[in-house]
């Protein structure tokens, strides 16, 4: 039998399956903008290939705008891709025990080949996606996204917020620092704040507190059994269940329709080329390229922070020594803040309550006017800026005086020691909220406009007590001006 030129394809074999993977990309797109390939094939491509499986196989040119969705979920999704790479790779350098934690961060940041460079991506990704998430979170809402019957996704989304949370507090302990020792000390206290209020009520029997933070540490101080359970729970469940939840956040939008669109152009026709009957268009390529276009810009964004900024490691941890002021991670320091007037009002009473207040928003606002519209319209914008504007009044009128004058704490519990866990500034900055968002209710009858008053009002105060507690407080936690 003659033999074949090993270059020649045998007979009967596709002519496809012998090119290489760039030319078979290359003829395709060539094929598409030949119009050789039917939209049926592109269809069938997309839902036989894994990259696209989790995306629907047509979507609207709505969808696509750069200005509505600002790529922000998928940037989400991208950080959280580039944590599992890079902290994959870090974690063949990195032994979790109190007395060689420090000693494997220090070596991956001086003695590593590419380390530092390694450490400093999986850093800023980390914070980029706390950042990602939190503004995601805000566009769903001032789009009114969360309506039109996606409340179980708005939880979905909730549950990834507390997860990337919690995902970045758990990171924080391992370098074994100064800086993450006690941040991490704070924040477990925060958690164990729900004692205050069984001691108030002369329940000593019961301490909520305490249980939390056993939990938590494995004892009542950070140790070893601290280090091991955040390590665990970095590595393993937490990603695990950050996984699980993008999963299924990204089957909710398929199964609720795709991304939200104005109503006029959810129910009218499409007149376009290449669209069908309910204006929609076939996902390859134009998302592909939309969200590789996200995707760059981000690796670009991320690779730059990694080259010019370090990520901190401070001097070995000391637990006798503790750090004046000693901080809570940034994205906690509106908890600290609150925190410092009450602990269980500022750290569990309004967090829970805004959370609550979140997870019922879809049932709360019903309209199905706006959806999909950024303020819904012209009077939700004003509303979106007046509630800014009065957050921010609120946040500093009931700020300024706690911190010149304090808040009569002790002359308050010598009259009830209920009375300091029910009238701090915490409750009050949150009563005030709550006010103000009544008042816009009243004033326009809409649902909608409330939610946009509660969520600019909440916004802009968390902002402000963040930047109270990150740049405004030095050492015993008095209050200062930063010096340019």
């Amino acid at each position: 039998m003659q033999r074949r030129h090993s270059g020649e394809p045998e007979r009967g074999a596709s002519p496809v399956r012998s090119m290489t993977l760039g030319r078979r990309i290359a003829d395709q797109l060539g094929r598409w903008q030949r119009g050789a390939i039917s939209d049926g094939d592109r269809s069938r491509r997309v839902s036989r290939t894994f990259f696209f499986h989790f995306q629907a196989s047509r979507i609207h040119p709505f969808s696509l705008r750069p200005g509505y969705t600002l790529g922000l979920g998928i940037l989400s999704a991208f950080l959280f891709v580039v944590l599992t790479v890079t902290g994959a790779l870090l974690m063949v350098y990195y032994v979790p025990s109190v007395e060689r934690a420090y000693g494997s961060t220090a070596d991956i940041m001086y003695v590593v080949p590419a380390g530092r460079y390694l450490r400093n991506m999986h850093r800023w990704a980390a914070h980029g996606m706390v950042v990602s998430v939190v503004l995601h979170m805000c566009r769903v809402l001032f789009t009114g996204s969360y309506g039109n019957g996606r409340s179980v996704n708005w939880l979905i989304g909730i549950g990834l917020l507390v997860l990337t949370l919690l995902l970045s507090f758990t990171g924080y302990l391992l370098p074994w620092d100064q800086l993450s020792y006690w941040a991490v000390t704070i924040g477990t206290n925060i958690a164990a704040a729900g004692s205050d209020l069984t001691s108030a009520l002369g329940l000593h029997a019961l301490d909520p507190g305490r249980t939390v933070k056993l939990l938590l540490l494995g004892a009542q101080i950070v140790g070893q059994d601290a280090l091991i359970r955040f390590y665990l729970l970095h590595i393993v469940l937490l990603p695990l269940l950050m996984a699980a939840l993008v999963g299924l956040h990204f089957w909710r939008i398929r199964k609720d329709g795709g991304l939200t669109r104005p109503r006029s152009l959810a129910e009218g026709a499409g007149s376009t080329a290449g669209a069908d009957g309910r204006g929609l268009i076939l996902s390859w390529p134009a998302l592909f390229w939309a969200e590789a276009a996200v995707v760059t810009l981000g690796t670009a964004a991320l690779l730059l922070a990694a080259y010019t900024l370090d990520a901190p490691l401070g001097e070995i941890a000391n637990p006798a020594a503790p750090d004046n002021p000693a901080k809570a991670p940034w994205y906690f320091l509106g908890v600290q803040e609150l925190v410092s007037y009450s602990a269980f009002a500022g750290g569990v009473l309004v967090p829970l309550l805004l959370a609550l207040a979140l997870a019922a928003v879809p049932w709360f606002d019903r309209e199905r006017r706006g959806i999909g519209i950024w303020f819904s319209d012209s009077k939700g914008l004003q509303t979106t800026v007046r509630s800014l504007v009065a957050g921010a009044g609120a946040t500093i009128v009931v700020m300024a005086p706690a911190i010149i004058w304090g808040t009569g704490r002790a002359w308050l519990h010598s009259l009830h020691p209920l009375l300091p866990l029910l009238v701090n500034p915490a409750t009050i900055l949150a009563g005030c909220i709550v006010g103000w968002s009544w008042v816009i209710y009243r004033a326009t009858r809409s649902t909608r406009c409330t939610v946009l008053a509660f969520s600019a009002a909440s916004l802009v105060a968390v902002v402000l007590l963040t930047a109270i507690g990150l740049w405004f407080r030095g050492a015993d936690w008095q209050f200062v001006l930063p010096s340019i």
